[in-house]
């Protein structure tokens, strides 16, 4: 097989198990997922393996942009990009805005980047729909733009790197429905989503929402907030205090890595349980010591390495998966011991990397 080449294959015919991807000395094949057609909220989701490109055939420019470097999600997906970029032999720019507040300022960076020359954008976007007339203008400049993680609704960008995180919320709210079942022991559920207007959030509480729909849960109305750990806290701090026979509180890593401490402070911890819906390093260890029952892994590494892949597909006319992520499979104390950390998430002791030269 070609390195360059993107195999479909049925994952019946996968030799690695469907409990979760391996990574060998690189990090592919990867098992992934291929919506098509790109870019249709309900297109048809195929199983396919992926293979990245040996090296770029120049030293492209490329600029990325983050929401923010608050938590250790984004840092595994700086080490994705950061990586990818130097596997490939391209510059990058990483920068980030500092917050889901700060839309003007993610626009900003990115107007100052394709100014300053990149040859191709990659975006964590801080809005669904509010970078759009920006998208627009950048692609008509001929520079690729690529939708990584938080998911846009333009219809200008050339490639999506990303999970559905509809999934990533209906697996948690899965998991706590097959506890608690029609019939069943009830149970008040706390829901942090994140930042209101986000797509990746809106897409999670949907996916949440419908997977506890005839349940014996009670989930109570969603808390939004900035993904920063004390925004989170204090939503959590209110809902205890307002709610004293909560039995979960479910939400983005940061709510779940950050209410841990509170919970033992209360002595709570077996009587609240934690999850959250996508995987950080802290909810990992969280895991491994049972303070945080389960999450999905998207593994947020990937998607920054097919993203820096498709740039660069994109900028020489290579064969491309415009739509597609990795594949989502659900961590917690019954297997954890059997998904090693480093492929899902970044190495122990990563500190952000900015520019790759």
């Amino acid at each position: 097989m070609k390195a360059h080449s993107i195999l479909k294959i049925a994952i019946s015919a996968l030799a690695v198990s469907a409990a979760s991807p391996v990574l060998a000395d690189t990090w592919y094949p990867y098992e992934a997922v291929e919506i098509t057609p790109a870019f249709s909220a309900d297109g048809t989701a195929s199983d396919i393996s992926y293979t990245p490109l040996e090296k770029a055939d120049e030293a492209y420019n490329i600029c990325v942009s983050f929401p923010h470097m608050k938590d250790a999600y984004w840092l595994g997906v700086d080490y994705g990009v950061v990586e990818q970029a130097k596997d490939l032999g391209v510059k990058l720019n990483v920068v980030e805005a500092g917050g889901y507040t700060e839309l003007a300022k993610q626009i900003s960076q990115i107007e100052d980047c394709v100014a300053g020359g990149a040859d191709a954008v990659v975006i964590g976007a801080i809005s669904y729909d509010g970078l759009n007339s920006l998208v627009s203008e950048v692609a008509s400049k001929g520079v690729p733009v690529i939708d990584l993680v938080n998911g846009m609704s333009s219809s200008d960008i050339t490639a999506k790197s990303l999970v559905s995180f509809y999934t990533m919320g209906f697996e948690t709210g899965k998991y706590l429905a097959e506890k608690h079942p029609a019939g069943g022991e009830p149970a008040i559920v706390g829901w942090f989503p994140g930042p209101a207007g986000a797509g990746w959030v809106e897409a999670a509480n949907d996916g949440f929402m419908k997977a506890v729909e005839g349940s014996a849960l009670t989930v109570l109305e969603p808390k939004y907030g900035d993904t920063g750990k004390e925004a989170q806290l204090k939503l959590v701090e209110d809902v205890l205090q307002a709610e004293p026979d909560v039995a979960y509180i479910a939400g983005t890593a940061v709510t779940a890595e950050a209410a841990q401490g509170l919970i033992r402070e209360r002595g709570l911890k077996d009587k609240v349980g934690l999850l959250a819906f996508y995987m950080t390093p802290g909810v990992y260890e969280g895991i491994k010591r049972g303070f945080i029952e389960a999450a999905p892994a998207d593994s947020m590494v990937i998607q920054g390495r097919i993203a820096v892949d498709q740039a660069v597909r994109a900028l020489e006319g290579k064969e491309l998966v415009k739509h597609v992520g990795p594949k989502i499979f659900v961590v917690d104390g019954d297997n954890i011991d059997s998904v090693p950390q480093t492929d899902i998430l970044p190495p122990n002791g990563f500190r952000p990397v900015f520019s790759v030269d």
